[in-house]
């Protein structure tokens, strides 16, 4: 019997082509975890069924948060895959984040193949961080990036089809149903937890600062880390990965952080070659946008990044020829390819642009001479000075064109390489008194 205060979590799928799986899920979260379930059903053909709490038509009666669909929408039968996807999503995605704000659910879990788990994700995107999410997908194996975005969302791979109950998938299903189980009470016990504390009394520092990092500026941030501890402020390190990128970007635009160190602006480079890190056309531009100090370097524009090295374009990988490019492979999975003078100038350009919309008093951008990133210093893989001067000269001088009447944003050029502690304290400091940052006693 399940009690009536126990986590609620919610089952999302297609009920068209996956009741008897959805169902399955959720008898065990309700007989054997004993909590509380809603279905949702995000098919494209209504199904009919006593366990279906939230229903497709309920679903499409809702305004979209996508305003280019009508409301109401056509006929859904007559839709493509991809706009079935977003009136779908864009109207459960917010119905259910009304849920999570009010917590009358405390987790949910998703079964999908391609159209499923892209269904779900839209839905997850827009529920809250630290919110439970758990995808079982049959694409869980490739590239999972367009499902995971930047949202906190827990992948399993369903390993067959999710097409008929068997000996290898219902235990995938009893694992995932447990493993949201947990989530969904961890989260409620969270809940309870600050509503005893009482929330507004909850300490948390005056001020959250983003820096981002890759391997090659891990040393930099580490000891940016070290200095920040000297002060009320709370550190958060984003992995500049593509995902990491959007994922701060989003948090900044909503207005968690007071304050950004960009040290790795390496997401650019690979939004401009073809990499595999890509952070969108959008990254660095929140913070400006938001009018939040901001301290941005160029950590790591030396680099694009493949997977393994049969991953890169063979246009670059010629022996000999225009084509050729410098290509080092980090491991068996990680092939990073240098930046060409030409690269470098566009992407001095491109943060130039990105920055034009930022308050100078609140944007500074600090360029590392002896090397942007631990690849890129004397005697390194990757050291090309003549790369880096165009990077360096592009963007000032672009800087310079983009002023437009106002407060030009401040460059500050050092000898140092990035990672020189030097260079990081100077960096920081900057930072610190932009965002009028207050020592913690006996700190510093």
């Amino acid at each position: 019997m399940t009690d009536s205060a126990a986590p609620c979590v919610v089952v999302l799928g297609t009920c068209d082509t996956k009741l008897d799986e959805l169902l399955y899920v959720h008898k065990l979260l309700t007989e054997t975890h004993h909590l509380r379930v809603k279905l949702v059903d995000i098919g494209r053909t209504a199904a009919t069924h006593p366990a279906i709490a939230i229903t497709q038509a309920s679903i499409l009666a809702m305004g979209p948060s996508d305003p280019s669909f009508p409301h109401p929408i056509p006929d859904v039968r007559a839709l493509s895959r991809n706009d079935l996807i977003t009136a779908l999503s864009s109207r459960a995605g917010p119905i259910l984040a009304s849920l999570a704000a009010t917590h009358d659910i405390h987790g949910i879990i998703a079964l999908g193949g391609s159209g499923g788990s892209a269904l779900a994700a839209g839905v997850f995107a827009v529920l809250p961080l630290g919110f439970p999410k758990l995808l079982v997908s049959t694409m869980a194996a490739g590239d999972v990036g367009p499902f995971v975005r930047e949202a906190d969302v827990a992948v399993m791979y369903s390993v067959v089809d999710i097409a008929g109950l068997n000996d290898i998938l219902c235990p995938i299903l009893e694992n995932a149903a447990a493993a949201v189980a947990g989530m969904a009470r961890a989260h409620q016990a969270r809940i309870y937890a600050e509503a005893k504390a009482g929330k507004q009394e909850k300490t948390r520092p005056t001020r959250r600062i983003a820096i981002t990092m890759f391997g090659v500026t891990t040393p930099a941030v580490t000891h940016a880390r070290e200095v920040l501890a000297k002060y009320d402020c709370a550190p958060y390190v984003f992995h500049a990965t593509g995902t990491g990128g959007r994922a701060m970007e989003r948090l900044v635009s909503e207005g968690f952080f007071d304050g950004v160190l960009d040290l790795t602006t390496t997401e650019l480079a690979d939004e401009l070659v073809g990499g595999v890190l890509s952070a969108g056309p959008q990254r660095l531009e929140a913070a400006a946008r938001k009018g939040v100090p901001q301290v941005v370097s160029v950590g790591a524009l030396d680099m694009v990044n493949f997977g393994p090295r049969d991953s890169v374009p063979e246009k670059w990988t010629r022996s000999e020829g225009e084509g050729k490019r410098k290509l080092y492979e980090h491991n068996p999975s990680v092939t990073l390819m240098r930046t060409t003078r030409e690269e470098c100038a566009q992407l001095g350009r491109t943060i130039a642009e990105k920055l034009r919309a930022a308050n100078g008093a609140k944007a500074e951008v600090w360029l590392p001479r002896g090397g942007v990133s631990a690849m890129d210093v004397k005697g390194g893989p990757f050291e090309d000075r003549e790369a880096d001067e165009e990077l360096f000269r592009a963007l000032k001088h672009r800087l310079a064109e983009c002023r437009g009447g106002k407060e030009q944003v401040k460059v500050v050029e050092r000898e140092e390489d990035i990672n020189n502690r030097a260079f990081v304290e100077a960096l920081v400091g900057s930072l610190v008194r932009m965002m009028h940052l207050k020592p913690i006693e006996g700190g510093v």
